[in-house]
C-alpha cells in the first residue's frame, strides 16, 4: 500500500514567511471548551497557553492516495492557521474530503494547487481510515464545518478580521451573525454572495479591492470543490489575505439552509450517505462517483500490497 510521507519546511507555499510555531497536539482539551449555543458542537473559550511559544513547526505529511495531509488534529490545525495569520504572508489552507481526492486524482492543475497550499486537512473518515494502514496515520478527521467555528473562536480572542465570500444570497451573512452570536467579539470585515458565474475584470478588481481594503485577515470561501480551491489559488496573492480557505457547505450549516448529519452518522463515517439522502437529485451522481474512485483506489492499494509481497496480482 502506498504509505508515502513526506517532511518539509513550514510554511509550504512561501520561503518568506516569518516562522510558524504550532504546539504538540494538546492533551488537555476538556475544561478548554464547552458547547457552541445551540449548534451541538464545542467551541473554543480561551486562548492556548502554549500559543507562540513552541518550537518552530516542521509540516509533517502523509500521501493517502497521492494527496499530501498534514497530520494535525482539530487544535493543531487551528494553532497552525492562527499562526499563517500573524505571519502575514497570504497563504491558503484545503481542507479535502474524499470527493477532493477524486478530483485531485482527475486533474493536473488540482493537483499543482493541492501541492502550493499552506495546510491540507482531511475532512473525511475514509482518509483517516486509509491512512492507519500507513505508519503515520492521521490523527483525527478535521471536518470544515466545525473548523470554522473553532478558528472564529480564536480570531475573536486575537481580533483578527474574518471575510464571507460565497454562497447563495444572504447564506453568508446569515452564517456570520451566527458566529457573531457565539463570539460577540468577532470582527466581520465583510459577507458576500458573488453571482454563480465569472465576474467581469472590472467586477472582480472591485470584489478583491473590497476584500482587501476591509483589511481581512482570515477569508472563508464557499464556493464548491474545486471551484473555490481554483479561485483561491488564484487570487489569494492578490488579495493580500493571509489565509484563505475553502469551506464548502460550512455556511449553510451555519446559516440552517441545511442540516449537518446527526453525531451517529458522523462518528461511524457515513455522515455522506446522510447527506445524499437529503437532497439526492444533486448528490446521489457525486456520491455515486466517490464511491466508484473509492473502490477503484482500495483495488489500486491491494494491487500494490500484492505486488510488495512478490507476488503477481
Amino acid at each position: 500500500m502506498n504509505s508515502a510521507s513526506s517532511v518539509s519546511s513550514y510554511p509550504a507555499s512561501s520561503t518568506s514567511a516569518s516562522p510558524v510555531v504550532v504546539p504538540p497536539a494538546s492533551q488537555e482539551a476538556p475544561g478548554k471548551f464547552q458547547s457552541g449555543p445551540r449548534f451541538g458542537t464545542t467551541v473554543l473559550t480561551k486562548p492556548e497557553a502554549s500559543v507562540g511559544t513552541a518550537p518552530p513547526f516542521v509540516r509533517d505529511t502523509v500521501n493517502v492516495w497521492d494527496v499530501p495531509f498534514d497530520r494535525l488534529d482539530m487544535w493543531q490545525s487551528v494553532d497552525a492557521i492562527d499562526q499563517l495569520i500573524l505571519a502575514g504572508t497570504p497563504q491558503y489552507v484545503i481542507t479535502a474530503n474524499l470527493n477532493y481526492c477524486m478530483l485531485h486524482h482527475r486533474s493536473t492543475q488540482l493537483q499543482q494547487i493541492t501541492h502550493r497550499a499552506a495546510l491540507v486537512l482531511a475532512d473525511g473518515q475514509p482518509i483517516v481510515a486509509r491512512s492507519k494502514l500507513t505508519d503515520r496515520p492521521l490523527p483525527e478527521r478535521v471536518a470544515g464545518s466545525e473548523l470554522i467555528i473553532h478558528l472564529c473562536g480564536r480570531a475573536a480572542q486575537r481580533g483578527h478580521r474574518v471575510y464571507f465570500l460565497g454562497g447563495a444570497p444572504g447564506v453568508a451573512d446569515k452564517a456570520s451573525q451566527r458566529l457573531k452570536a457565539m463570539y460577540p467579539g468577532l470582527r466581520i470585515a465583510g459577507c458576500e454572495s458573488p453571482p454563480f458565474r465569472n465576474l467581469t475584470p472590472d467586477e472582480q478588481a472591485a470584489q478583491d479591492a473590497r476584500i482587501r481594503e476591509a483589511g481581512t485577515d482570515l477569508l472563508f470561501v464557499a464556493f464548491g470543490q474545486p471551484k473555490g480551491e481554483q479561485w483561491i489559488a488564484e487570487h489569494a496573492t492578490r488579495i493580500g489575505v493571509p489565509v484563505s480557505i475553502q469551506l464548502g457547505a460550512s455556511f449553510d450549516f451555519l446559516a440552517g439552509t441545511a442540516k449537518r448529519a446527526p453525531k451517529i452518522f458522523q462518528s461511524t463515517g457515513m455522515e455522506w450517505a446522510y447527506r445524499m439522502l437529503s437532497d439526492p437529485k444533486r448528490l446521489v451522481p457525486r456520491y455515486m462517483s466517490n464511491i466508484g474512485y473509492l473502490c477503484s483506489a482500495l483495488t489500486a492499494d491491494w494491487k500494490n500490497t500484492v505486488k510488495g509481497w512478490g507476488m503477481n496480482s
